[in-house]
């Protein structure tokens, strides 16, 4: 059976855009896949079910692991190594691995750093003027395989949190990594307060103040705050149950994106067209006046006002509940 190796060690979003051009290499060849991912995400892509192996790059103590790590990496033979990540580092893990005779090494068209002189070839042509998804998609195109059907297949664990069962279940990820990407989290507060559903508040623990700010604010009992109280898997298990995620530009959206439940995304700074979550399920809410990226408009994702957040998730939630 054929192996191949895939190489995308970062970050967490980037992973999940990933998924369906690996789905789509297993499909088309029968393969096996293995995966090298920074360590701290090697549960995570654990939960990608095409995925045989995953090979933990030790990014945090590299020297004292890369021994251990090129030997776990040269324990298969593999058929195509396919480099996602574009970097100097991860051209160089692809030329540690072990490859068949005449297996060729691929390298993404957003390549860097002089990757791409240790590639056997570069796919396509850089162009960023598309979805993150479409430009994965690139190595399909040049191996003349097929690009679709676009398909997440991620599976979570299922977790078993009270909150979960009383239907229906929005949850709030109100935080990403940059200021501008954040909704005001009053508007969150009054978003929760008007929404009657169960709310839930998801976040890593650098968030905690921001949700516990709009914990306490809200109705008693409205809201569980989940933030910093859960491994990356249980996250995904949340997510995974929800019935609507609200959410910033974060890891959280493409995380229940992939996993298949509805995300209505409040978008600022950031391109939804390349960044945003993939698929007719989801809605993006963005402000007119902002119409192309920019990272000089700090301040317009607050130009999105909480009753068209609020009009857009009923409807949301009215189709859910439907079963549409």
């Amino acid at each position: 059976m054929m192996k191949i190796l895939i190489v995308k060690t970062s970050s967490l979003g980037d992973l999940f855009h990933a998924v369906p051009t690996v789905h789509l290499l297993k499909q088309a060849f029968g393969a096996e896949i293995d995966w090298v991912v920074n360590t701290e995400y090697a549960g995570l892509v654990g939960c990608f079910t095409d995925v045989r192996k995953v090979i933990g790059f030790p990014r945090n103590g590299l020297k004292e692991n890369i021994a251990e790590f090129k030997a776990e990496l040269k324990k298969e033979t593999y058929d195509l190594i396919v480099d996602l990540q574009g970097l100097m580092k991860s051209a160089l893990i692809c030329r540690m691995a072990k490859r068949a005779k005449g297996a060729k090494i691929l390298g993404p068209s957003f390549q860097r750093e002089g990757a791409r002189f240790l590639y056997s070839a570069v796919v396509g042509k850089k162009n960023k003027n598309r979805h993150a998804v479409e430009e994965n998609l690139d190595v399909l195109n040049w191996l003349k395989k097929p690009v679709e059907p676009i398909e997440f297949p991620v599976k979570f664990p299922t977790v078993d949190f009270p909150c979960l069962n009383q239907k229906p279940v929005v949850v709030f990820a109100p935080c990403s990594r940059h200021e501008a990407k954040n909704w005001p989290k009053m508007r969150f507060v009054e978003l929760g307060t008007a929404l009657e559903t169960q709310i839930i508040l998801v976040g890593a623990p650098d968030d905690a103040e921001v949700c516990r700010y709009i914990e306490d604010r809200l109705p008693e009992g409205a809201a569980a705050n989940l933030c910093g109280k859960t491994s990356l898997l249980e996250l995904g298990g949340i997510l995974q149950s929800a019935d609507l995620v609200i959410t910033v530009d974060s890891g959280p959206m493409h995380m229940a994106s992939a996993a298949g439940t509805p995300c209505l995304a409040i978008f600022g700074p950031t391109d939804p067209l390349r960044v945003g979550p993939f698929g007719d399920q989801h809605r993006i809410l963005r402000n007119s006046n902002v119409p192309s990226y920019s990272k000089q408009d700090l301040d317009s994702i607050k130009m999105v006002g909480t009753e068209e957040v609020l009009e857009a998730a009923n409807e949301m939630l009215k189709h859910e509940t439907a079963g549409i």
